[in-house]
């Protein structure tokens, strides 16, 4: 037997997945019904381990092509019940194997319903995966296991050196026809971005060049991009000082569009003197309701952070876009001075799904 231990001393049963090693992390639940795949190579849940809400979790298997990075970056899940069947015309392994070949522990037969209710209630929190035997030690080790806070994972989870993006997969949507003959360049920072994002923009038209997150301003302006994009990533958004730093001169040395998602939205606001705040238990899942301020019209659209910018003390350069219905905290930003600089907390490029935000990037290459 297994145990997933909580930093309050809660404990929940179950039997070890994938590779059978003593893992710690921030708790954390998702709501999406399918895309495990794409939530464990997020680098985004560099950290966290994940409790995923949806009950059946390995049904349709894993493939090479629904990576939205080359490398799984979640410190651990938590399955209510493992399917060892696997049914699904893409699939060329089972989680399973997946887990193992990435050295990543899971464990499955926790009741993942009261355990959601409880994080939901008592917030996210520091929790160790491991085996009986081990969890006096566990206990011990987990008390001094960094919290979220002030932590810069952007760091650990950035590329090495700079790259040319390439288009790994097309999806159903992208037409090759419609791209424009003379492709804009994008300069993308990389704060753990994801695949999806990449090729979105290629869809788009874009050449998109990706760089490390410490990257500095005069790097990036000597470049000389048609626009800059702000990638999602982990983390605290206040202890990524220096992509803070490098906004700041950008927004005023940089006249030409800025676009930023999720951690990239975070530090853009901090850029601009607001301030961010760590949520109670976050949002992450594929079915949260944003209202577009402009349009009225309600999105359906994908999330995944635990920080989020504050309504107190917004300063006057910048106006809300974007409000998230469920607890109306702020989603996109804009600067009221230039409206080609723009952000939103969520992800537009949704894999698998939904597609309701892709016009952001349009509106991106539109500006360009």
């Amino acid at each position: 037997m297994a145990t997933i231990l909580l930093e309050d001393g809660k404990c929940f049963k179950g039997t070890l997945i994938g590779a059978k090693s003593k893992i710690f992390g921030e708790l954390v639940f998702n709501t999406s019904m399918t895309g495990y795949q794409e939530v464990l190579t997020d680098p985004s849940y560099a950290g966290q381990i994940i409790t995923f809400t949806y009950p059946e979790i390995g049904n349709y298997g894993c493939n090479h092509n629904d990576y939205e990075s080359d490398d799984c970056f979640a410190s651990g899940i938590v399955i209510r019940n493992y399917s060892p069947l696997v049914s699904n015309y893409r699939s060329q392994e089972t989680l399973d194997s997946f887990l193992k070949r990435h050295d990543m522990t899971g464990i499955y037969g926790v009741d993942t319903r009261a355990l959601t209710r409880y994080i939901r209630d008592n917030g996210s929190m520091k929790a160790v995966i491991c085996e009986d035997a081990e969890l006096e030690q566990a206990k011990k080790e987990l008390e001094s296991f960094p919290s979220m806070n002030g932590r810069d994972l952007a760091s650990e989870v950035t590329c090495k050196s700079a790259y040319k993006a390439v288009q790994k997969v097309v999806s159903e949507f992208y037409d090759a026809s419609k791209l424009q003959e003379t492709k804009k360049k994008v300069l993308a920072i990389d704060f753990g971005v994801k695949q999806n994002i990449l090729n979105k923009l290629i869809e788009c038209g874009c050449e998109v060049e990706v760089v490390p997150a410490q990257t500095s301003a005069q790097e990036i302006l000597e470049k000389n991009p048609d626009g800059i994009f702000l990638s999602n990533g982990p983390g605290d958004p206040e202890a990524v000082d220096y992509a803070i730093d490098t906004v700041k001169v950008l927004m005023t040395d940089f006249t030409k569009p800025i676009f930023g998602i999720c951690l990239g939205h975070q530090i853009l606001a901090l850029a601009n003197q607001a301030k961010t705040y760590k949520l109670k238990f976050g949002h992450r899942g594929a079915n949260h309701p944003i209202k577009n301020l402009d349009t009225s019209k309600i999105e359906i659209a994908s999330h995944n952070h635990g920080f989020a910018v504050s309504k107190d003390g917004l300063p006057d350069n910048l106006e809300i876009t974007h409000l998230n219905i469920n607890d109306d905290t702020i989603a996109g930003i804009r600067l009221k001075n230039r409206k080609n600089v723009f952000s939103v907390q969520y992800h537009p490029e949704a894999s698998p799904g939904p597609h309701d935000s892709d016009y952001l990037f349009k509106e991106f290459v539109a500006l360009m």
